[in-house]
C-alpha cells in the first residue's frame, strides 16, 4: 500500500506552475510569509481532498471485497482519465508565441499582487486534486488497513504530493540566496522541458493505472 500509494503521490508533486509560483512568492516583498500562506492554501485543499476521496471510496462500499470489479474499474477509469490528459497536452497545436503569452497570462493573474491572501488562494487553486492523487488516495481507501496506517498513509501522500511546495521553502528559510538561485535555474529549465515531463508523466500513471485496472477486472 504504502510504496504503490507514494509512488503516484510523487507523479502527482510534478507541477511546473506551481515551483514557478513558488519562485515568484520568494520573491516577493514578503517571502517568508507570502510563501508559507500559499503552502497553506496548498495543504488545506490537499488535506480535504484526501479526505473526501477516502470517505466517498468508504461511504460507497468500494473498499469491499464484492466491489472489487468497481474499484478496478474506476482505477481502469483514471488511467483512461490521465493518459487522455497526456495526448491532449503532448497533441496541442497552437503556436508556442500563443500558448506561451495564456500560460503567463493565467500565472500573472495569480500571482499579480503577491500577499499572504493571494499567496492562499494561488495554492488553493493549483492544489485542486489531479487523476494521480486521487489514484494514490483510492490505494489507500481500498487497502483496508488499520486507522493508524491509513491515516499514516494519508499523510505521507499529502507531504509527497506537496514536495513541490514545502521543500523550496524550507531551503528557503534556510539558505534565502542558495534556493533563490536554484529556483531560477529550475525554472529555466522547466520552460524547456516542462511540457514533456507532465506528458511522460502522465502517461506513465495513465499507463499504470489502465495495466492495473484490466488485470484486475480480468481476474
Amino acid at each position: 500500500m504504502y510504496e504503490q500509494a507514494a509512488g503516484f503521490a510523487v507523479l502527482a508533486a510534478i507541477s511546473p506552475t506551481a515551483l514557478f509560483v513558488m519562485a515568484v512568492f520568494l520573491g516577493s516583498h514578503e517571502p517568508k510569509r507570502t510563501a508559507l500562506a500559499y503552502v497553506l492554501g496548498a495543504m488545506v485543499m490537499t488535506v480535504a481532498m484526501a479526505a473526501a476521496v477516502l470517505f466517498i471510496i468508504r461511504a460507497t462500499g468500494l473498499d469491499q471485497p464484492r466491489e472489487r470489479d468497481s474499484r478496478y474499474g474506476l482505477r481502469l477509469g483514471l488511467g483512461i482519465l490521465a493518459l487522455g490528459g497526456a495526448f491532449v497536452i503532448a497533441r496541442r497545436k497552437r503556436p508556442e508565441a500563443d500558448l506561451e503569452k495564456k500560460e503567463q497570462g493565467f500565472i500573472s493573474r495569480l500571482t499579480a499582487r503577491p500577499g499572504p491572501v493571494a499567496a492562499f488562494v494561488t495554492g488553493l487553486i493549483l492544489f485542486i486534486p489531479s487523476a494521480t492523487f486521487i489514484a494514490a488516495v483510492q490505494v489507500v481507501a481500498t487497502a483496508r488497513a488499520a486507522v493508524v496506517a491509513t491515516v499514516v498513509a494519508l499523510l505521507i501522500v499529502v507531504l509527497l504530493t506537496l514536495l513541490i511546495v514545502w521543500l523550496p521553502l524550507f531551503t528557503f528559510l534556510a539558505a534565502p540566496d542558495a534556493t533563490t538561485d536554484a529556483l531560477r535555474r529550475a525554472n529555466d529549465w522547466l520552460r524547456e522541458h516542462g511540457r514533456m515531463i507532465v506528458v511522460c508523466a502522465l502517461a506513465a500513471v495513465g499507463a499504470i493505472l489502465i495495466v492495473n485496472g484490466c488485470l484486475g477486472l480480468a481476474s
